[in-house]
């Protein structure tokens, strides 16, 4: 299993985003999370969604839609894990 950060974002109050990384082995199984930098108690503070586009015969891009559930800007970080490298 492999891990880590593959960028850091930041989104406005309510606010819903997409990112994407490209050029990603489809023969690997990843995992998207997204983590906030920054503490705030009482509410989750992000919800994501994964899409996957098949790029070419062995790599694919992830389409990642990042929303905002607080009245705060959150920086986050866009982490992986790679299920079986």
């Amino acid at each position: 299993m492999r891990t880590g950060v593959q960028w850091t974002g930041t989104i406005g109050p309510r606010q819903t985003r997409r990112w994407f990384t490209y050029n990603w082995y489809s023969g690997w199984h990843v995992h998207w999370s997204m983590m906030p930098t920054s503490p705030r108690r009482g509410a989750p503070q992000l919800d994501w969604d994964v899409a996957v586009e098949r790029a070419g015969s062995d790599r694919c891009t992830y389409w990642i839609t990042v929303k905002n559930l607080t009245d705060r800007q959150v920086t986050f970080e866009g982490r992986y894990t790679i299920m079986n490298s």
